[in-house]
């Protein structure tokens, strides 16, 4: 159960990015989507595993599904829902925003919606791009969002990093103003330091660097007064996935700390309250 310190602070937003090992961008070389099909399936295992550890902790989440991996896991969805957390979207088949047209991502968006609501009978109201890719220039994706239904995004990380972040983009939810409508943007967790602004919401961040980090960033929000969002991979706590032929660096991120991934998560949620977007969410989401 929380300790009472933790249930007198904000509750933080604990996100999840529903994928398996070998949709991960980094491995997409090594791991093409035509042969999806031919590896072992770690996701349900994973999911379960967290699941349980979060009902110990009274903690709510967001789990933001690729449409490929909810189509084949229908009983996985159900049992999210059924334990109270909310589903959301993460594209059909994982492909950085970077890499579609505005079609591509318009019928993604579409058929993963459309997939999860299925299954699920929850609405969609939320979205994350793989690896955070709603960068500048791309902005038309944030329309397309709205235009299929959207409420929010969680895409924009305000951060200068290769290969994703949107740099001088607010650090707390807010509202994004479109031709197409109003978005509400929940960017992942940052911690100020030295005059940077550090990428600091989860990930490797959190699962490679000391937890301090992440711990920081969560406490530099609560002195604000405002929800952070912490986020996470299945794949990251299952040391037992097949391990892919790729370079050393590579090895590092994807397989680096995983074996400490779920004792890292249990004492985020013993020193924080945890939601989900849609259930904590500052900005009234609701139509």
């Amino acid at each position: 159960m929380p300790s009472a310190a933790a249930t007198d602070r904000i509750r933080h937003f604990f996100t999840v990015d529903v994928e398996e090992y070998f949709q991960v961008v980094a491995l997409a070389p090594y791991a093409p989507a035509d042969r999806w099909e031919s590896f072992e399936s770690r996701v349900e295992a994973s999911v379960d595993a967290l699941l349980a550890l979060m009902a110990r902790y009274d903690a709510l989440g967001t789990f933001f599904t690729v449409g490929w991996v909810a189509e084949r896991h229908p009983a996985m969805m159900r049992r999210i829902v059924a334990a109270g957390h909310e589903v959301a979207s993460h594209t059909y088949d994982h492909l950085r925003i970077t890499h579609q047209t505005p079609a591509h991502f318009r019928e993604s968006l579409r058929r993963t919606k459309r997939v999860i609501e299925d299954i699920t009978g929850s609405e969609v109201w939320g979205f994350r791009a793989p690896s955070f890719s709603i960068v500048p220039g791309t902005e038309w994706a944030l329309d397309i969002l709205l235009e299929e239904g959207h409420r929010y995004d969680s895409s924009l990380f305000p951060v200068r990093r290769k290969g994703y972040g949107y740099p001088g983009a607010a650090r707390d939810p807010y509202w994004i103003d479109r031709p197409a409508g109003r978005l509400a943007e929940f960017p992942p967790s940052t911690l100020r330091a030295m005059g940077l602004t550090l990428p600091a919401a989860g990930g490797a961040y959190f699962r490679i660097l000391p937890p301090q980090l992440v711990h920081a960033a969560l406490r530099e929000a609560e002195g604000r007064g405002q929800p952070g969002t912490f986020y996470i991979h299945p794949w990251e706590w299952d040391p037992g996935q097949p391990r892919l032929e790729v370079p050393l660096l590579t090895r590092i991120r994807h397989y680096g700390g995983q074996h400490r991934v779920l004792r890292r998560i249990e004492d985020a949620l013993q020193r924080f309250a945890f939601t989900s977007v849609r259930a904590g969410s500052p900005l009234p989401l609701a139509a």
